[in-house]
């Protein structure tokens, strides 16, 4: 590639914009690709996304501007610079979907159609103006994405689940199994880390319960973050583990890294999905079983989805106490039965009873995250185990959150209330000298 940039000539110019009706949208699309396409006969613009440095970028800002200069000298200029940065964004970046990634207040954006593109914003879903021109150009755009990642997707291997450089997590599916054209879901990540004053400070929990579930990860209880999509178990999971001392060896086991701990000694592991050929795929049970060998002083599992549950639990059985996990589920007794149902999966040849005594034992407690009607993520309900009654396992609730209504404004309303006496825990938590005081578990008046 050459070191400079200059305009090609030869091409005739385009009718002028300027005179397109008030809405110039499909003009001004069309005309961005077709600067795209001569770009393309122009120069290697894989190349120059590799590279994207400063000056090479404004080469092509400048290249841009001419070849706009050409197809369409009476383009005003607030959709000359317009037509030129939205270029810019398919070449060094990912196109219309770069105003979304840069807009810190976007949680999720999720593309159904070329011209239906909706984002999540405060737990709310607002559908955007943002377009592609068809569904080639979404498929384009999600090549890009996943070669990024290092991963490739076409009919052979149609869906892909991967993560962006900046952690956000990324899954496309295309034809054939996306029958009306290419889907795409991003789910992005806050660069600022959440802290527990900042989910106190949002309603998400109130003081008295960061300062009991504070106490119970020094204490190195064995706890368990349940919760629907999108209900915030991730960023809990992030906040919760700040809490484990600055001297632990914590082993990270995710099947897509999100976490983003705060310690120094982590050490991340990731699985691997198979290759086009069905080979060499690394799962979560692997990893697992591979951290019990790291000398690791807790382990965290990013997501318990399949039969690593088994080894997950003979651990936190077996030492390994101070352990987190994340699990898809709608309330705590769910989370129990889900457990009971991955460890049948794992392993059938275990009585029902064996499972329920181990999952009993292993994990102490259980949090449940909501995401409730105005899109507020709470934590609707703290309990732990209370052993075994008449075969089955007994949990007894520490704090929820009772649900008072909602508002005209379609507000949920309601308060975080103790269960008004001192846990199973307590003892163990005295024992750890954890500083937390009785008056935690008092109830509030009404």
């Amino acid at each position: 590639m050459a070191t400079s940039i200059s305009s090609p000539a030869g091409h005739e110019p385009s009718p002028a914009l300027s005179e397109a009706p008030a809405n110039p949208q499909p003009e001004l699309m069309e005309l961005k690709h077709r600067l795209h396409r001569r770009l393309l006969e122009w120069i290697n613009l894989e190349r120059l996304a590799e590279i994207d440095a400063p000056r090479v970028r404004n080469e092509v800002r400048s290249a841009v501007s001419a070849l706009v200069a050409e197809e369409d000298p009476g383009l005003a200029e607030d959709l000359r610079e317009r037509v030129i940065d939205e270029v810019l964004n398919e070449v060094f970046g990912l196109g219309p979907l770069e105003p979304l990634m840069a807009d810190p207040t976007v949680s999720d954006i999720l593309v159904t159609t070329p011209d239906l593109v909706h984002v999540e914003r405060r737990g709310k879903l607002e559908k955007t103006p943002v377009r592609f021109k068809d569904n080639a150009h979404l498929q384009r755009i999600i090549q890009k994405i996943v070669g990024q990642a290092g991963r490739r997707i076409d009919e052979s291997s149609p869906m892909v689940d991967c993560r962006l450089p900046d952690g956000s997590r990324v899954n496309a599916v295309i034809a054939p199994v996306a029958v009306r054209g290419p889907l795409l879901s991003i789910r992005r990540f806050s660069r600022e880390k959440i802290t527990s004053h900042d989910l106190v400070n949002k309603g998400s929990l109130s003081q008295k319960m960061m300062d009991f579930l504070a106490a119970c990860v020094r204490a190195r209880l064995n706890i368990l973050v349940a919760g629907g999509t999108g209900s915030g178990k991730t960023t809990l999971l992030n906040v919760l583990s700040s809490f484990a001392g600055a001297d632990e060896r914590i082993v990270t086991i995710e099947d897509t890294a999100e976490l983003q701990l705060q310690q120094e000694h982590v050490a991340a592991m990731e699985t691997r999905p198979p290759n086009l050929e069905g080979d060499g795929a690394i799962r979560q049970r692997q990893l697992l079983i591979n951290s019990l060998r790291m000398r690791p002083d807790r382990i965290i599992v990013g997501e318990v989805r399949g039969d690593e549950v088994l080894d997950m639990l003979q651990a936190m059985n077996t030492g390994h106490d101070g352990s987190l996990a994340t699990i898809h589920a709608n309330s705590c007794d769910h989370a129990v039965s889900r457990l009971e149902l991955m460890v049948n999966l794992a392993n059938s040849n275990i009585s029902v009873a064996s499972v329920r005594k181990q999952i009993a034992a292993a994990i102490h407690l259980y949090v449940q995250m909501s995401r409730l009607s105005d899109g507020t993520r709470r934590i609707t309900q703290i309990a732990e185990s209370a052993g075994m009654h008449g075969g089955e396992i007994d949990l007894r609730d520490v704090f929820v959150f009772e649900n008072l209504g909602v508002s005209p404004e379609g507000i949920v309303t309601g308060r975080f209330q103790s269960a008004g006496e001192k846990p199973l825990v307590w003892e163990r938590l005295q024992r750890s000298q954890a500083s937390l005081s009785e008056s935690v578990f008092e109830p509030e008046g009404d």
